[in-house]
């Protein structure tokens, strides 16, 4: 009696130091996991129950109450591991029981059922492996339009300019432009004026010296200006051979040039003729400063002039200035001394120092030559229709 209730005591004891991995976790253990499993260790030998010594009763084991001697600890499972998820390899022909449901873990073989919907972790295929909503290498991220250098080649028309105007989104029209009026007014938009008189020189040549001007001023604003030209010539202690004043509406039609219209009027030579004036002025590509303007009198006489110059820096004061200027005529003007066909042309050079941009003073040497029936006018009238000068004068502005 007394040994099968100590072999009861010994299984009471063994049951309820059963390791935890073969309990049921119930909530605990995740859909398709299961807790590893420690290897299985030899059963223990049962000892055989102690005999009585002499005189010495043997002590009766408690029912319910473990052996004395403690049972040895369980292994524990790997800190690393999942509850429930099995990290170990799968066995052959055996599925992943150890895999979270839905993911493949085994780099998209063929047969297995166990991917996360939408998730190819094989490092295969192309958008269709990503999950939804995140960017996957070769696919776009759902929701998501590429722009920029993430576009592919192609030749589509490029995204529209944005406005001019930003603020006119959150403010009255009206209002901003009243105020960018304003602004270029007081930056810069208001009306300024200027003369400038490219030549004033002295000619020196053989047995006439003489002198010639040529100059303009300006007043307005950027756009629309009131433009006074005059230009002329006259021989030492003889008088003045030409002079002219052209008075002109002035009509910026680009960013360098600007359209002219107006009326000339020649006090010299005699009989004065006053003409209807339309040309043009600017800035020529390389820098050329470039004019022209035809002349219309009331007796139907056609005049034309065309001229330029080129600013050539040497250094920040040195300038080298060649220049340029023909006459045309449509018809014989014979009370003018003016011939049909081209009347004369001067060519100049000048070197002139700035010693401030308004005050320049220069030298340089100049040809002019009447032709055709304006050169047999010349000749009739006791004048060389050819003369080269040496000239000195001043270039100036205020």
């Amino acid at each position: 009696m007394i040994r099968l209730l100590a072999t009861l005591a010994a299984g009471t004891a063994l049951g309820l130091t059963s390791p935890a991995s073969a309990q049921d976790m119930g909530g605990m253990s995740m859909p398709g996991m299961k807790m590893p499993m420690p290897a299985k260790k030899p059963a223990a030998r049962k000892s055989a129950p102690r005999k009585a010594k002499a005189g010495k009763p043997v002590a009766k084991a408690k029912p319910g109450v473990a052996a004395r001697k403690p049972a040895r600890r369980q292994a524990s499972p790997r800190a690393d591991s999942m509850p429930g998820m099995d990290m170990g390899p799968p066995k052959p022909g055996a599925t992943t029981s150890g895999a979270m449901p839905g993911m493949d873990m085994s780099g998209g073989k063929p047969g297995s059922t166990h991917a996360m919907p939408g998730m190819d972790m094989s490092g295969k295929g192309q958008a269709s492996g990503a999950m939804p909503g995140m960017a996957m290498p070769g696919g776009a991220m759902a929701g998501m339009e590429m722009t920029g250098t993430a576009l592919p080649a192609g030749d589509a028309p490029a995204p529209p300019a944005p406005a001019d105007h930003y603020a006119d989104r959150f403010f009255p029209a009206p209002d901003m432009a009243r105020s960018r009026r304003d602004m270029m007014r007081e930056q810069g938009g208001r009306p300024l004026g200027t003369v400038l008189f490219n030549l004033a020189e002295y000619q020196a040549r053989s047995g006439r010296d003489g002198y010639r001007w040529d100059g303009e001023g300006w007043f307005g604003g950027d756009i629309n200006r009131f433009t006074l030209k005059t230009e002329g010539e006259g021989t030492i202690r003889e008088g003045i051979d030409g002079a002219e004043v052209q008075a002109l509406y002035s009509r910026a039609v680009g960013p360098y040039f600007n359209l002219q219209a107006g009326v000339r009027h020649d006090f010299k030579p005699s009989p004065t003729r006053t003409y209807a004036t339309i040309g043009f002025e600017g800035l020529a590509p390389y820098m050329f400063e470039v004019e022209g303007a035809a002349f219309i009198s009331p007796q139907g006489d056609v005049l034309a002039r065309l001229e330029g110059y080129y600013d050539q820096r040497i250094t920040q004061r040195l300038i080298l200035q060649p220049r340029i200027e023909v006459n045309l005529s449509a018809q014989d003007m014979p009370r003018q001394r003016i011939g049909s066909g081209l009347t004369d042309a001067e060519l100049g050079l000048r070197l002139r120092y700035e010693v401030t941009r308004r005050f320049a003073p220069y030298v340089g040497v100049s040809y002019e030559a009447k032709t055709g029936r304006t050169a047999d006018y010349a000749r009739a009238d006791g004048q060389k229709p050819r003369s080269t000068s040496l000239v000195a004068g001043i270039r100036f502005g205020f």
